[in-house]
């Protein structure tokens, strides 16, 4: 498929359904969020680098594991969907089906994948959409097979907040969701920031990504929960075994967390936006410190984790990130492109690889559907893109 040349325009932000009050706000966003198109390159122009440090306290057994090759491929199979509102989160379903949730409606879609026909499950009461905030990441319980409950994170009037809902395909469309049961509150909110990406990791714990909401101060003050990666029960309590006595908080120094995933031997990473230079994707170790607002991309100071992968904001401004063929793949808003980075351990054993430059617009969200199989969201209808028509879409892709 061929698309236009596509630009992101930093003044270009504004949100269709936001009134006179948040247009003047929305002036904020171009002071350097680089999702969207805030900073340039800085002297030397547009790069990739691939850091060779482990990040402290997460262990490698980088010497068992086999490495994959240092350049993959990537074949668009097919598009799955098309004509979605604001995609944002996506979840399969043990079928095979697909959820995906609409930042700006609020509402949650099941994605029929052999044929792309969608069913509205309904509206997710208490979300108030605002700039990046809304109805972002969604995941499905540890539990699904027995309590058909699905997580969502969403910003209300007040927060941003952790909901489970309960699914119940046997009622009419629009009518398949249950009451919210909030399980968490209090994560600070903003026009820009708000984190919003969750996933139940193997040890059956909610891990959620969250934003400093444009107060940098709060990335590095391990009593607020802006700037973070917390880690939870599905109840909403911080887990056993995080790094702080009774926080939810597992990592901290953070700018504005958008992509979870874990490797085959179940070690956590993430991506996150940078300012005006570097944004990064890290290794995730409990207790570590990225560094945010002290350090931006590789700082070689030994209180911060660097990132075992950055890249200039152009490049990337990434979201979502997913694991397959023994590398992590994270898709770009800004860089309109999704990137491979091979893995040994907690480091990146070969430079990242760019593939899709320009060919869909910018890409949100990126799921594993097991083996080489991906499962792509595309981002041009969030306010900041140039839709075209069938914007936006599901991709099928297969990798390795």
């Amino acid at each position: 498929m061929r698309r236009s040349s596509r630009r992101v325009e930093g003044t270009k932000i504004v949100q269709r359904r936001v009134g006179t009050a948040v247009l003047a706000a929305a002036l904020l966003l171009t002071a350097g969020c680089s999702s969207d198109g805030g900073g340039g390159d800085p002297p030397g122009g547009p790069g990739s680098t691939a850091s060779g440090s482990t990040a402290a306290g997460a262990p490698s057994s980088a010497a068992a594991e086999e490495t994959p090759p240092a350049k993959g491929s990537v074949k668009v199979v097919r598009t799955v969907a098309e004509g979605l509102d604001s995609p944002w989160g996506l979840a399969p379903l043990p079928d095979g089906d697909l959820l995906v949730s609409s930042r700006d409606e609020g509402t949650i879609l099941r994605v029929d994948v052999e044929t792309g026909r969608k069913t509205e499950l309904g509206e997710v009461s208490g979300v108030s959409p605002e700039g990046e905030g809304g109805l972002l990441g969604i995941a499905l319980s540890p539990d699904y097979a027995s309590d058909h409950m699905v997580y969502a994170f969403f910003t209300s009037a007040s927060d941003n907040r952790i909901v489970r809902m309960l699914y119940d395909a046997d009622r009419p469309p629009g009518e398949q969701l249950g009451a919210p049961d909030t399980v968490f509150k209090g994560i600070p909110k903003g026009f820009i920031h708000n984190g919003g990406r969750i996933a139940f990791g193997p040890d059956g714990m909610l891990h959620v990504g969250t934003g400093e909401t444009g107060d940098t101060g709060l990335a590095q003050d391990k009593e607020s929960l802006g700037g973070k990666i917390l880690r939870l029960t599905p109840e909403g309590e911080p887990a056993p075994g995080n790094p702080f006595p009774d926080s939810p908080v597992y990592s901290f120094g953070h700018r504005n967390v958008q992509g979870l995933a874990w490797d085959a031997e179940q070690r956590l990473f993430a991506s996150e936006f940078g300012q005006d230079t570097w944004d990064e994707l890290n290794a995730i170790a409990p207790g570590g410190n990225y560094g945010w607002p002290e350090a931006e991309g590789r700082s070689g100071d030994g209180d911060f984790t660097d990132p075992l992968a950055q890249w200039h904001t152009a490049d990337a401004s990434p979201s979502g990130v997913a694991y397959a063929e023994g590398s992590l793949w994270m898709a770009g808003l800004r860089g309109e492109r999704l990137w491979r980075v091979p893995l040994k351990g907690t480091q990146a054993s070969a430079d990242p690889q760019a593939f899709l430059e320009g060919e869909y617009g910018r890409l949100r969200t990126v799921v594993s559907g097991g083996g080489g199989k991906l499962w792509l969201v595309t981002s041009e209808t969030d306010g900041r893109g140039s839709p075209e028509e069938g914007d936006d879409r599901i991709l099928e892709l297969e990798v390795r």
